[in-house]
């Protein structure tokens, strides 16, 4: 899962880290993206702007799809404390994050951190270095992911099934209901130092915040819903 891509930032006008997803019930914020994977010929995840319960939200739908909304930060800042409430309303019965063949979630909240390339180990050092110059980019040496999977428990962690440089933290699960918003604050530091900790202590700056979907690798139609995405240093 490559997970490279440049869309362009601002800082919130109001100071705020991150601009709201949905300014009103009709559109997204442009300095949110809808970025899909390099070269790839996947359709993308819909992303659209909605009212549901009284919030403004982001619609999330997948149809055999791969992408994610971005927010890149230039120069990247220090993220420590996350926020948001999500709710899922149609689950993904197939997917196992365990798998690549089930590597897909109906819902996930991202940070692409700025971590030095000497803090990944020799070997995945060396790869990063060859898929960097495939692709003529410096592909995320570091990327967390809070997923809202299918029966995975919550609290689970692991590295994504593609690449160890995306490692995943399970927030919720189909136990925890369909279609009933939940809310997250996370402690990023605390999430970063149990994900990388044994490559890093010191918690890196975030040069990118995303929310996507996927189902391209089940073949499933999700989806779901996030609102209230706020970060801070």
């Amino acid at each position: 899962m490559a997970l490279a891509f440049s869309v362009g930032s601002s800082q919130a006008a109001d100071g705020a880290l991150l601009p709201a997803l949905a300014p009103d019930a009709q559109s997204l914020d442009p300095r949110w993206r809808n970025v899909g994977l390099p070269q790839a010929t996947l359709p993308l995840t819909e992303f659209s702007a909605t009212q549901l319960d009284g919030r403004l939200a982001v619609r999330v739908a997948t149809h055999q799809s791969y992408s994610n909304l971005a927010h890149e930060l230039a120069p990247p800042m220090l993220v420590q404390r996350l926020s948001w409430s999500w709710r899922v309303d149609q689950a993904n019965g197939k997917s196992d994050l365990r798998t690549r063949s089930g590597d897909d979630v109906a819902l996930r909240v991202c940070l692409i951190f700025d971590m030095a390339l000497d803090k990944v180990p020799f070997v995945e050092r060396q790869m990063q270095r060859l898929a960097n110059a495939k692709v003529g980019r410096a592909l995320p040496t570091a990327t967390l992911c809070y997923a809202w999977d299918r029966a995975l428990p919550r609290h689970t962690l692991l590295d994504n099934a593609y690449t160890r440089r995306l490692r995943l933290i399970v927030l919720r699960n189909e136990r925890d209901g369909l279609g009933q918003w939940k809310a997250e604050q996370r402690d990023v530091t605390a999430d970063f130092r149990r994900a990388f900790g044994e490559e890093s202590t010191e918690l890196p700056k975030v040069s990118a915040v995303f929310i996507g979907g996927d189902s391209d690798n089940t073949g499933v139609d999700t989806l779901g819903f996030v609102a209230d995405l706020q970060a801070a240093p």
